[in-house]
């Protein structure tokens, strides 16, 4: 009778077991803000990318999804310095999806439509610069630059840019036409190799399959390698940084100067913010000496 017991209890707790294995790397990654109730349930409803307080918000801000790591931190300095604001909602989708979303007024994830503008969009120089027009003010508040991520142990033995065209080597990579990201790592491939690395790896790797082209390049690439899809993925430093620091079996490899690029992000507020002295608040606090700590914390640079 017992060990009957025992089979069924197994049997039992293994679809659980199994689930939990399955899913035991997937994001929230940082923190989710307090609530009476937590439902965030991996692999079925989890929104990452959706942060903070989506009714009558105060403040609305787009962020450049590489950010995400520092909302947390960020939010609640804010609050913290101008109480008047406490609610406070922030996306982390990449920078061309959030354009498109600010151009067509509305996005729907899942079954959720979602039609809050922003009062502050923030982005690369060169996104920033396209849709100049549509801002009242601009700033830059924080650098960063590539490195690659693997695996912990490094087990393909990855060390540049040139390895990532081996027949061996399964690449996560950012899509051009999504993220900003995409671009400057096709810059990179050209430093280092020249054209004949940037074809190599963005169109012969893409025609055998030995690469990923993401959408959300800061939660696939890293998930990808995690449950081992692919051996490497350039990702911005400060992202590679954030994965080995909390403790996930990845591995980050710096890249050398003659092969980097360095990324500029700058922050406009919107003409038409719906909250424009809560955006004009906010534009300051990202050039305070706070703001600023904040960024070198999670790995990137400030003016």
């Amino acid at each position: 009778m017992k060990q009957h017991f025992l089979i069924l209890l197994f049997g039992f707790l293994l679809p659980f077991a199994l689930f939990s294995q399955t899913h035991r790397f997937d994001p929230p990654w940082n923190n989710p803000p307090k609530s009476a109730l937590n439902f965030t349930i991996s692999g079925v409803d989890n929104v990452p990318d959706l942060f903070g307080d989506i009714n009558n918000p105060q403040l609305v801000v787009f962020f450049a999804g590489n950010q995400y790591m520092c909302i947390g931190d960020l939010l609640a300095a804010f609050k913290k310095i101008f109480s008047q604001y406490q609610r406070i909602f922030a996306e982390t989708l990449p920078p061309g999806i959030l354009a498109k979303q600010i151009e067509g007024g509305s996005i729907t994830i899942g079954n959720m439509r979602i039609t809050l503008q922003p009062d502050v969009y923030t982005a690369g120089k060169s996104r920033i610069m396209q849709m100049l027009p549509v801002f009242n003010d601009t700033t830059t508040y924080a650098f960063n630059q590539l490195a690659l991520m693997v695996a912990k142990g490094n087990p393909k033995k990855i060390y540049n840019l040139n390895d990532l065209a081996r027949n061996d080597v399964r690449i996560s990579m950012p899509n051009p036409e999504w993220e900003g990201i995409g671009r400057r790592i096709e810059e990179a491939y050209i430093k280092a190799g020249g054209i004949q690395l940037k074809n190599t790896i963005m169109v012969q790797k893409v025609k055998d399959s030995t690469i990923y082209l993401t959408q959300i390049h800061h939660r696939q690439t890293p998930m990808r390698i995690m449950y081992g899809e692919s051996d490497a993925g350039p990702v911005w430093y400060s992202e590679a940084l954030y994965h080995q620091t909390i403790g996930h079996p990845v591995q980050m490899i710096t890249l050398p100067e003659q092969q980097n690029i360095h990324a500029v992000y700058m922050a406009g507020l919107l003409k038409n913010a719906p909250h424009p002295q809560a955006a004009k608040d906010f534009i300051q606090f990202l050039n305070s000496t706070t703001a600023k700590a904040i960024y070198k914390k999670y790995g990137f640079t400030t003016p």
